[in-house]
């Protein structure tokens, strides 16, 4: 069964989705050795060593992208596998993957309220995958 431009399109956002992923890990990565050092990191890490500041707010960003990825990706591949993809869940899509690229930097930053708002346009991209898929 041939895929529509929606469906393609949707699939392409959900790769960009696992890229800004990996940009969160290695970015909660990088700022989480600058404070625990080379030693500690690439040791055994017996003894717990809590980061603080913008390491402690990325590794939490982090998570919540961990939370909230494996719904984004189950909803968006139920749309397509259903033959369920249109505009709604291809704004769906959008919405995932723009609210995650600017959650992070805002997070990381400390910014209140707005951040609180963007992770809200990205929680509105699943849900309107969802609807698409029910």
């Amino acid at each position: 069964m041939p895929l529509g431009p929606n469906a393609v399109n949707e699939l392409k956002l959900l790769a960009i989705a696992v890229v800004i992923g990996l940009l969160q890990i290695a970015w909660a990565a990088a700022a989480s050795l600058a404070q625990r050092g080379m030693s500690w990191s690439a040791g055994p890490r017996d003894e717990k060593r809590e980061v603080t500041g913008v390491a402690a707010r990325l590794q939490r960003a982090m998570q919540n992208y961990l939370e909230t990825f494996a719904m984004f990706a189950a909803a968006l591949l139920a749309a397509v596998l259903l033959g369920r993809t249109g505009p709604l869940s291809l704004l769906g899509a959008w919405l995932y993957v723009i609210g995650r690229a600017l959650y992070v930097p805002l997070y990381a930053a400390g910014v209140p309220m707005v951040r609180s708002l963007v992770w809200g346009v990205a929680m509105a991209g699943i849900v309107l995958e969802l609807v698409s898929v029910l």
